[in-house]
């Protein structure tokens, strides 16, 4: 057995994977990664990261009888994560913070805290996979369907992988539940967190506005247009918009509007019908692969957000850091910012954002 850095947020399923680790016989170190500031938010307790989920989370090694720390990651989480979801809203744009502190500081910080505290292996409670075969090793889509995150890990580093443990990956939701209750953990019930975590009202234009300040552009009133150009509205901001939104754009219309495209430019939030809302092409830049890049022709299946599936496609091009994808059936509001992640059967292949 080896020594196991584990991540523990302070919810249920980090909590399990570290208690089936300690029944594995490993030698297990549990550590809550600090990511941001506490003091100005109220009602901390409701997110995952925040001061609550520090005490579950040591309330929890208590329990299972380890070791548990505290890592302060503030600096890097605001830089790799709040200052890039305020930028891609203030370039009209969809960012997923999720994605990107699991691909830029997470993992990355884990495994460097994790090799001087002399672990071999760093564990998570997210519900994927991996196997290891003479062909290197994979990661695979998470057994229940339900609460697969694979969509979150396409840019972990490929070197990464046969260092990482998922020991919730093989379980349903319910069996967590369940072993948790079994066990006596303070986080057995605890409910889901479904707010952005370090965005505890609920509205991230609180923070757009905070962070960018009352004089911004994508702050700024602008019009509300049809493809052709056609005024049909304003708006007092285009950061409040998302491709696929139907709230705020106003009446009037013979049929329900949507928002088809935003362009920071222009400060124009452009509107159309369902139909309009559909596309059959995607290009994906900041790409990272899991497994050897793909090539044109190649047939794929791609999950263009996290609780959509994942649908057949083809590559056309990988070429000067992008991808394009011709998509077998057009899809819904494809949206820029978001993550394309490609699969074949239930193994990630990698992925990139969408542009």
């Amino acid at each position: 057995m080896s020594r196991v850095l584990v991540a523990m947020s302070g919810g249920v399923d980090s909590s399990v994977a570290a208690a089936l680790l300690v029944d594995e016989g490993h030698e297990v170190i549990g550590v809550t990664m600090k990511t941001f500031c506490y003091s100005d938010i109220p009602a901390h307790g409701k997110t995952c990261c925040g001061l609550d989920g520090i005490m579950d989370a040591k309330r929890v090694a208590s329990t299972l009888g380890i070791p548990h720390y505290v890592f302060d990651v503030e600096e890097d989480f605001t830089r790799d994560v709040i200052d890039d979801f305020v930028s891609e809203y203030a370039r009209g744009r969809t960012p997923n913070p999720c994605v990107r502190c699991n691909s830029n500081t997470k993992f990355r910080d884990l495994l460097a805290r994790g090799h001087a505290l002399g672990c071999d292996r760093i564990a998570t409670g997210h519900y994927v996979r991996v196997t290891h075969s003479d062909e290197g090793t994979a990661l695979l889509r998470g057994l229940d369907d339900g609460k697969d995150q694979s969509y979150f890990l396409w840019g972990l580093p490929q070197e990464m992988l046969p260092k990482l443990l998922f020991p919730v990956g093989e379980l349903t939701k319910s069996k967590v539940r369940e072993r948790a209750r079994t066990l006596e953990l303070t986080t057995a019930d605890k409910p889901e967190s479904q707010e952005i975590c370090f965005v505890p009202t609920g509205d991230y234009r609180d923070l757009l506005r905070k962070r960018l300040g009352p004089v911004h552009p994508a702050l700024e009133p602008g019009t509300i247009v049809r493809a052709d150009g056609t005024l049909v509205g304003e708006h007092s901001g285009f950061a409040g918009f998302t491709v696929g939104q139907r709230r705020g754009l106003g009446g009037g219309f013979p049929e329900p509007m949507f928002v088809i495209e935003v362009r920071p430019e222009t400060k124009e939030v452009v509107v159309g019908t369902r139909d309009e809302l559909f596309g059959s092409a995607v290009a994906v830049r900041e790409l990272n692969w899991l497994t050897d890049t793909p090539s044109p022709g190649d047939a794929v299946r791609v999950q263009l957000r996290y609780r959509a599936p994942a649908v057949q496609a083809t590559v056309v091009d990988v070429t000067g850091g992008e991808m394009r994808l011709a998509l077998g059936d057009a899809q819904r509001a494809i949206t820029p910012g978001q993550s394309a992640v490609l699969f074949n059967g239930d193994r990630v292949l990698g992925g990139g954002r969408i542009v």
